[in-house]
């Protein structure tokens, strides 16, 4: 796998890019692509899962999520 994924602990303060930062969940494996910007004097960011990245780290990590079945109407 050629993407690193910073590590920290809980509640750990951590020091993103501001653009295209990348953020795993350590328990699961879901990715979220992120930006940051100051608008108005104040924090905004903005987050969208990253899926491709998200199936790859968890192939890497041997993570398998049980889907919940379908209902039928």
């Amino acid at each position: 796998m050629s993407r690193a994924y910073p590590t920290a602990k809980s509640g750990e303060w951590i020091q993103p890019v501001r653009r295209g930062y990348r953020m795993a969940c350590c328990d699961c494996g879901l990715v979220h692509e992120m930006d940051f910007r100051i608008a108005g004097g104040r924090v905004q960011f903005r987050a969208a899962r990253a899926t491709r990245s998200t199936a790859l780290l968890r192939r890497h990590r041997g993570i398998r999520i049980k889907r919940a079945p379908e209902v039928k109407p």
